[in-house]
Formats: structure tokens, C-alpha cells, sequence
């Protein structure tokens, strides 16, 4: 490790260092060495008023540490007075950081005369006039270090901020200028786009991400780029949390689109698009005498060499096909279950939804939609498959086939298998067909998904549209839909779902949606899949998912009539946004459930629709060629018992006597109960009508009314119950029966806490 990096004996100004970044650049250069001008003029974000504190506050820190510092309060514009502070107090000035910076962020229809101008005045011409004031200073001297702060907004574009953008992309201009000017005479500048919390952005990040980009984790870029032993110059560079990467212009390799004795057309540009934004192929002109260089080279050598044919991708299916991408291994716990519950939209608010969403609860299951997470990890390799020289950011998700062939653990570590099973050329891009296989920890397939992954502007390789590997989808049947279901998703949803693993910032970050041509992040394709699947369990297994609680056992074979494979098939189509409504219109085929999504601005929580299906069929289509397979739709019920010859009938004979002689003993309860004893594989049904103005208790279903919960015994295990001979840890004898497993609650659990209502005390029983 070197020496310890010292500024003794040079003189630096720092704007708008009454805080944030400008504060840490000052006191970190006071405390090794150097003479500080800590400029503030203490105004707001928007450049609206005027203080001394800020700077003052500084300068006293600044001090109190043993080092040299004095303050400055005007404007930046008013460069000359700031570098004449430094003159007048130390001599010589020999490094500016220009700092100092406003916000007035609008959209760009909403952007006034005011608003453009006082932002290109505060960081733009500001940076000018005080480079501007020390430039002849640092010329005479032989030394000077300038930097420039520009911004990712700049680089890149950012919703809301053409302003800001306009100005920082300026000042990296300016920057790139100075450096070859200063050059001869040691005065180099650089440019930095750091990220971290501040005043600009204190209103905008939430306080963790704040913590994580503190300003001190900038400053040590900054104070290497200011000392004289750093060579470099005209450079720009990315930073903030701790990280930080040089960034460079880069360049296609091109393409000639004239040709000798023939005009130029737009129609020779439309066809040799691709090429001309082919990356693959790409150099790195720092100057504008290596540009003109490169394209001179460029057009000379295309112009000898033509090419016989629009064929630039770097493609090769007969490499890639067959190809297994090493293995990914995924780990998840009962919490990552709950967060990819709620992310595809499982709400307190629904019917079952502890199932869902309680580790504790006796049917606690993993949606099967769930098993798509892990196969996203096997497709992580992709881009490093031989053969397939393709850019990450250009692929799309195209179709998502699932089949799950045994329990899935509510907690599991999984390997995930991927290979290439064939690569189609579509012209405008290619698709590439993966494979991911499951595996749990004792090496057992679990789960198969197979992708159709888009690579747009990859095509023109000369391989085969089609494919018999694919496993197709299947458009739905032309009459109405047999059933529809419609959700309203949460303006959060996107940001929960990430959890889940994608963080692609297309669903998050405006910049990127905007990017991407939508006016707001986009719903991910796999959540509006995982609210499908969600539908369709709700409507044909009325959210009865003991066919996915089976998953959680060693032994499917003890569920005959229950499914082994569950199968799902789907193709993405228009994107969701958080926010907007869901409606899955569903068809049944038998033991097959096609289906598709709709996108609805209807604010409508989870519930079957009544309307004429004339009324319902609006909106864009969200997911299409979609069908679920289901294995035992409608299996017929449990064989029932004689109500008589249940040891419990006489418990229910005894409910029904009281309820009959005292009517105003039920409204204690004052709901319909459904309970199902059990005993030697056979089944009896009682209903406790407890909600009628007329209560009664008798055996079998429901008559004229809905149950509101429905119990589950075996019928040895509701007579102890009800003697309290399972009360062993002294709590309710109700919850000694939940607690131990041994009742089963469906529908509305809390009014399980009433049917205490329903016995005598045990000693009575």
C-alpha cells in the first residue's frame, strides 16, 4: 500500500459545500492538507433563498480538526468572486470542484423559460464561470485539477428532467474540452455521475438507500482525481455506494450503406438496421481524430469487402443446441413462499388466504405457479451458451410451460438443469427454446419448465422458423367464457413481486420504463401468470389446494383421486400495470382449463363475474394461448356414513335440542357451520344453522343457506373435543384441537372462536 495521498501546499474551492457531497469533498481535503474555500450560497433545492450557516458550519468543522478554511456565500455565477476568495486568503488556486447544483424537475410540456434557465445557470454556466476565473491561475502555475459533476439524468435521460439532463450532459462536454486545452500546461479535468443521498435526493430515495449511498463513499474517487499524482484526464466516471467504473463512448462496427454509382435511400438504411446497431462488433473512439479515423478505416474496408448478404448475427444453432447450462441451485424458506404469495396477489382479504400466507396454518402450500422462480435461474447462462453471442438486454420472455410432478416442500433447496433445445430464426429477432428441470435434495425430478426466450434484432442467421420441440399453446374455444374472475392489482405490486428474484428495473424505475416507451413501470409477465393460476384454483378447486398440500407429503399414491401433475401453459402478450385489474376469462375441456387475461381499469376485488359476457369482453389481452391441466376436476365426493352411527351424533342430537329450547343461545354465534366426521374412511355432514331466525342443527348439507365455515373431524377427535379430553396445555378445547392438528378450519377461521358457544362444559358432556 502507498503513501497516504496529502494536499499540503494547494489551495482548493468546492461549491456548494454546505452539505452533501460538496461538505464531504471539503473537510476530507482539510483534514489532508489542503487550504479550503467551502463555497454555499444556503439556498433551497430550487435555488430559492440565501445563508451563511451552511458554509459557515463547515469552515468551523474544518477548523476544529486543525485545518485551513475559509468561507465563500456568493452565487457560482459570480465566478470570478469566488476564485478572488481564494487569492485573497491563500495565493493561489489549484483545484475546483464544481459542485453545486439546483433541481426543477417537470416534464418536459411543463418546463418553463424559468425552470431551463436557471438550472443551466446554477450547474452549466456556474461550472464555466468558476473554471472560467481559475483557469489562467492554473496555466501560469503549471497545475490544475478541475471536476466536473454531471449525472446518470445527463448520460442517459430521465423522465421529468430534460432540464437537468440538457445542463449535466453540457458540463461533460465542457469538461472533455478543458482536458485537451489543459493538457500542455497540467491541468487536467475530469468528469464523475456519482449516486448518493443528499438534499437532491433525500425527497426522491427512501432513508435505507440513502444510508447505502452515503457522500463519503464518493469522496475518495474525487480526492484521487484532484491530486497530482493522477495522470488522467477528459475521463468520465460512474460512482456511488462504494462502487465506481470508468464509461466510455461506444461504436458499432457499421456498415456502408452507400454503394458506388447508386443513391442513397432510406430503404438500404431499413435493411441494413440491424447491423448498423450491432454491438457485438464495437470500438471505443476517445478523441474526434480516432472517430474520424475509425470511420474512414470502417467505410474503406466495406466498401472493398462487401458483404453477399444482411446476415451480421452472431448465431450459431448447431453450436448451441444440446448445450447444458451449468447447474443453478435455488434456496428458499416458508418466508419466500409467503412474499411470492403476496406478490401475486394473495390478500388477507380473501377466503383461504392464511393457506396462503400463515407458515402455521395446517394447509399451508406453495402455489404451483411458484415452481417458475427456480427456472429463472437456470436461464441466468444464456448469454454464455456457445454459439449464442447475444445482448442480455435485448431478450424478452415469450412463452412459460410448467409441469410440477411432485409436492413441492413449503422449504427446499432445488438444482435447476438447463439446456438449449433449439434455436428459431424469426426474421426482426430469434427465439431460443430452454428446458429447466427441478430437482429437489434427494435428486428426484420435481418440476419441468420450458421457455421461449425473444432475442429481438438477432435474426437474419438463416436457421429454421419452427420447431417441433416446443410444447405449443392452444387458443381458447370461440363461445363465452364459462366462468371470469377479476382483480384488482396493487399500484405496489411490481415492487413486491421483485422480491420474488426479478429485479429487472423496467418494474420499478420510471427511467427505465420510460426507456422502454411506458409511461409507468410494467407489471412482470410471470405475475399476472402467477394471478391466472390463482384464478383458476379459486374457480374449478375452490381454493381447495389439498391436491398442493399432497406435494408436502413423501407419498402421492395415498391421494388417488387427487392429481400427480399439474400443468400450465401460457404466452405473454400486452404488459400489466400496477394498479390496473386482471380478468381471467376461463373455458373447461374436461380435466383442461384454457384460459385468458384481460388488462381492466375496473377497481373490482377477487370475484366471479355476473355480467353478460358481452358486457365483460373489453380491454387488451394480457396473456393468451393459456390453459391449465388439472388431474381429478369434479371427483366424486366421500363415500357417507350413517349420521347414528357416529359416536358424535349424540354431541349434535344434544346442540340441536338446546338450539330448538333456546333460540337465543345460537346468536352467540350467529353463523352457519359445516361439519364433516369422519370414521373409517367414511363421511358425515352436519349443518348448525346457527344464523336463521329460526336456528337448527341437523344432519347433512345446507338447506336454503351458505356455509360461513366448515370443520373437519374424525369423529373420535370431535367427541374428545367436546369433553375437553385434548385441553392438555390449558387453553380452549377448540384450540387445543386446532393446535394439535386435529380440526381442520375452512372458510372464515375467526368464527371458529364461537362454536365454543355450541357445547355444555365437558363435565356436562
Amino acid at each position: 500500500m502507498g503513501d497516504t495521498l496529502r494536499f499540503d501546499g494547494k489551495v482548493a474551492l468546492v461549491t456548494g459545500a454546505g452539505g452533501g457531497l460538496g461538505r464531504e469533498y471539503a473537510l476530507a481535503l482539510g483534514a489532508r492538507g489542503a487550504k479550503v474555500v467551502v463555497n454555499d450560497l444556503g439556498g433551497d433545492i430550487k435555488g430559492g433563498g440565501a445563508s451563511s450557516r451552511p458554509a459557515d458550519l463547515v469552515v468551523e468543522e474544518i477548523r476544529s480538526k486543525g485545518g485551513v478554511a475559509v468561507a465563500n456565500y456568493d452565487s457560482v455565477e459570480d465566478g470570478e468572486k469566488l476564485v478572488q476568495t481564494a487569492l485573497d486568503n491563500f495565493g493561489q488556486i489549484d483545484i475546483v470542484i464544481n459542485n453545486a447544483g439546483i433541481l426543477r424537475d417537470r416534464s418536459f410540456a411543463r418546463i418553463s423559460d424559468m425552470d431551463w434557465d436557471i438550472i443551466h445557470r446554477v450547474h452549466l454556466r456556474g461550472s464555466f464561470m468558476v473554471s472560467r476565473a481559475a483557469w489562467p491561475h492554473m496555466r501560469k502555475n503549471k497545475f490544475g485539477r478541475i471536476i466536473m459533476t454531471t449525472s446518470a439524468a445527463g448520460i442517459y435521460g430521465n423522465f421529468g428532467q430534460a432540464n437537468y439532463s440538457a445542463a449535466k450532459l453540457g458540463m461533460l462536454g465542457l469538461s472533455n474540452t478543458l482536458a485537451i486545452e489543459g493538457a500542455k500546461n497540467n491541468v487536467h479535468c475530469n468528469t464523475i455521475a456519482p449516486i448518493a443521498g443528499s438534499r437532491l435526493t433525500e425527497t426522491v430515495m427512501p432513508p435505507d438507500m440513502i444510508e447505502a449511498l452515503k457522500p463519503e463513499y464518493v469522496m475518495p474517487l474525487v480526492l484521487w482525481l484532484c491530486h497530482e499524482d493522477c495522470e488522467d484526464s477528459g475521463k468520465l466516471y460512474e460512482c456511488g455506494a462504494g462502487w465506481m467504473a470508468a464509461l466510455q463512448w461506444q461504436r458499432t462496427k457499421g456498415v456502408v450503406v452507400r454503394k458506388p454509382g447508386q443513391p442513397m435511400t432510406p430503404e438500404a438504411v431499413r435493411d441494413n438496421w440491424s447491423a448498423i446497431n450491432d454491438f457485438s462488433e464495437y470500438t471505443n473512439p476517445s478523441n474526434i481524430a480516432e472517430a474520424n479515423a475509425t470511420m474512414y478505416e470502417a467505410m474503406t474496408s466495406m466498401a472493398e469487402h462487401a458483404p453477399s448478404s444482411n446476415n451480421t448475427s452472431a448465431i450459431e444453432p448447431d453450436r448451441a443446441i444440446g448445450y447444458n447450462i451449468p447447474a443453478a441451485t435455488f434456496t428458499y424458506s416458508e418466508r419466500d413462499v409467503i412474499i411470492y404469495n403476496l406478490g401475486v396477489g394473495v390478500s388477507t382479504q380473501q377466503e383461504d388466504s392464511l393457506k396462503f400466507l400463515f407458515e402455521m396454518h395446517q394447509d399451508f402450500c406453495v402455489l404451483p405457479s411458484f415452481m417458475v422462480i427456480p427456472s429463472m435461474l437456470g436461464l441466468g447462462g444464456i448469454s454464455s451458451v456457445p454459439g449464442l453471442d447475444i445482448n442480455p438486454m435485448m431478450i424478452l420472455h415469450g412463452e412459460q410451460y410448467l409441469e410440477v410432478f411432485k409436492p413441492i416442500p413449503t422449504e427446499a433447496s432445488l438444482t435447476s438443469k438447463a439446456s438449449i433445445a433449439d434455436v428459431m430464426d424469426k426474421g426482426s429477432g430469434a427465439v431460443i427454446l430452454v428446458n429447466v428441470d427441478i430437482f429437489d435434495e434427494q435428486g428426484e425430478k420435481i418440476a419441468f419448465n420450458q421457455s421461449a426466450i425473444f432475442v429481438q434484432q438477432a435474426g437474419g442467421f438463416g436457421g429454421k422458423r419452427s420447431t417441433r420441440k416446443s410444447i405449443p399453446p392452444l387458443n381458447a374455444p370461440t363461445r363465452a367464457p364459462d366462468a371470469s374472475i377479476r382483480e384488482k392489482t396493487g399500484v405496489d405490486q411490481a415492487a413486491l413481486y421483485r422480491m420474488s428474484g426479478d429485479r429487472n428495473p423496467l418494474h420499478i424505475d420510471p427511467s427505465f420504463a420510460a426507456v422502454g416507451g411506458f409511461s409507468t413501470p410494467i407489471l412482470h409477465g410471470l405475475c399476472s401468470f402467477g394471478y391466472a393460476v390463482r384464478h383458476v384454483l379459486k374457480q374449478y378447486c375452490d381454493n381447495d389446494t389439498s391436491r398442493f398440500k399432497a406435494v408436502k407429503v413423501d407419498r402421492l399414491d395415498r391421494f388417488d383421486e387427487l392429481p400427480k401433475t399439474f400443468v400450465i401453459q401460457v404466452r405473454f402478450s400486452k404488459p400489466v400495470l400496477p394498479g390496473e385489474t386482471i380478468q381471467t376469462d376461463m373455458w373447461r375441456e374436461g380435466n383442461r382449463i384454457h384460459f385468458q387475461c384481460k388488462v381492466r381499469k375496473a377497481s373490482v376485488l377477487i370475484a366471479p363475474i355476473d355480467l353478460p359476457w358481452q358486457v365483460v369482453e373489453s380491454g387488451a389481452t394480457c396473456l393468451s394461448g393459456a390453459y391449465v391441466d388439472l388431474h381429478g376436476v369434479g371427483a366424486a365426493p366421500t363415500s357417507a356414513a350413517d349420521p347414528s352411527s357416529l359416536a358424535s351424533a349424540k354431541i349434535f342430537d344434544d346442540i340441536a335440542k338446546r338450539v330448538s329450547s333456546d333460540p337465543s343461545s345460537a346468536k352467540k354465534a350467529n353463523a352457519v357451520f359445516v361439519f364433516n366426521i369422519s370414521n373409517g374412511g367414511k363421511t358425515c355432514t352436519w349443518t348448525a344453522d346457527l344464523k336463521s331466525a329460526q336456528p337448527s342443527v341437523y344432519p347433512g348439507e345446507p338447506k336454503g343457506v351458505k356455509a360461513q365455515c366448515t370443520v373437519s373431524m374424525k369423529d373420535e377427535d370431535f367427541v374428545a373435543m367436546a369433553q375437553g379430553k385434548l385441553n392438555g396445555q390449558k387453553v380452549s378445547f377448540l384450540a387445543a384441537a386446532f393446535m394439535t392438528g386435529k380440526l381442520k378450519v375452512k372458510g372464515n377461521m375467526m368464527l371458529a372462536q364461537k362454536l365454543g358457544s355450541l357445547f355444555q362444559t365437558p363435565s356436562k358432556l
